[in-house]
């Protein structure tokens, strides 16, 4: 049997193992020469291609900003998590990179939903979360009022919305137009229900109101159902998943009029789900386009082609404003501190990015312009900046 003496020394071993597994464990995370940034994406699930798409932007530039030696005399160390393109885990992961991985700020997730469940958790743990590509209208602000740690630097759907119902108005003097509308995302209701509002409000006919829901796969019967209704235009509010695969069924179908959406159109996915021949009269509002001259524009993308051998999209061009973007309030912060940090973000006017110029509201929105984009046989063939 074990005497009293011995047991107390082999408890004493067992608290020194475990307390120093602790501080291990504490510190694994922490560099006195690195500032730890949390990216939360969609790098699988649904969402996978916005998700991936923003990362490598963000990756190039923090890739970039380390080669030029770092923030603060500091390297930003990027650490990624998986939220599989879902709320809840993205929730979780926003807790584990506020509480566990002493990171600075974090950025993501893509989407909105993903966004909105997270934000929760950064005002509660006072970490700065920056959006590049959630665009519903209350990640930032709600009847409540502003989220205080919650921010984006892509434009909202109420922006969105209005810029392609203004669009079908003014630049294709269209009179009626028929909504096709995502209702199981905020993002497809929100650019819907703004797009509507404008449409109708300048004198404008919605001809037919239809909803589909993330995962459908058949749209024949609504097709069928709006086939031989006398629309102007077509309006798509949803992500490329099932905008690609709508718009292939309505020209096999023989439906033939323009098709309008939002940046959920903006991937390369859309062209493997509609074809190339499919992509024609098809018009999107984004944040970038390959068509501009921009010389700091020109050289991202030459620089993120040359990176991964392709071309870049408006997820990619985001991702790389947001990697600058939060290394800039950080060196204006001249702070690792989160509440510092936040400051500086509150604080910024005239950034410019390669998705444009912008300066951050009193509702933590950019004040930026949006482009549309037409497409022919897949191709961008035009691009029109609309101010806001």
């Amino acid at each position: 049997m074990f005497s009293v003496k011995r047991l107390s020394l082999i408890l004493v071993v067992i608290m020194l193992a475990a307390t120093m597994f602790t501080a291990c464990s504490q510190s694994s995370n922490t560099n006195s020469n690195e500032i730890n940034v949390g990216l939360n994406y969609e790098l699988s699930g649904a969402g996978a291609t916005y998700g991936q798409d923003t990362v490598d932007g963000i990756m190039m530039a923090i890739d970039e900003i380390n080669a030029a030696g770092g923030v603060l005399g500091k390297k930003i160390n990027p650490i990624k998590q998986d939220n599989k393109t879902d709320p809840a885990e993205a929730t979780s992961i926003t807790t584990k990179l506020a509480t566990k991985e002493n990171v600075v700020a974090i950025l993501g997730p893509a989407t909105s939903g993903a966004t909105k469940a997270s934000i929760p958790v950064a005002v509660k743990n006072k970490v700065p979360l920056i959006t590049g590509s959630a665009t519903a209208d209350d990640i930032t602000v709600d009847a409540k009022g502003v989220k205080e740690y919650g921010y984006r630097i892509c434009f909202n759907d109420s922006f969105q919305g209005t810029v392609m119902a203004n669009f079908a108005l003014k630049n294709m003097n269209a009179k009626s137009a028929v909504v096709l509308m995502d209702s199981s995302s905020d993002y497809g209701k929100g650019l819907a229900k703004n797009f509507r509002e404008t449409f109708t409000k300048a004198g404008g006919t919605i001809v037919e109101d239809e909803a589909f829901i993330k995962g459908d796969k058949d749209f024949s019967a609504v097709l069928t159902k709006i086939k031989d209704k006398n629309f102007d235009i077509l309006l798509i509010s949803g992500y490329y998943n099932e905008a690609g695969l709508i718009i292939k069924q309505a020209k096999d179908m023989g439906i033939n009029k323009p098709i309008l959406g939002g940046d959920g159109f903006d991937s390369p996915d859309l062209a493997k789900l509609a074809g190339n021949s499919a992509l024609s009269n098809v018009f999107f509002s984004t944040h970038y386009s390959l068509l501009d001259k921009d010389a700091t524009v020109v050289k991202f993308m030459d620089e993120f082609k040359k990176k991964y051998n392709k071309d870049s999209n408006a997820f990619n061009a985001l991702g790389y404003d947001l990697g600058y973007f939060i290394a800039d309030a950080i060196k204006r912060a001249n702070s690792e501190d989160p509440t510092k940090i936040k400051e500086a973000i509150d604080a910024t006017e005239g950034f410019k990015g390669v998705t444009g110029k912008f300066s951050i509201d009193e509702n933590h929105n950019p004040v930026k312009t949006a482009v549309v984009i037409e497409l022919k046989d897949g191709a961008q063939v035009s691009a029109l900046k609309i101010e806001p």
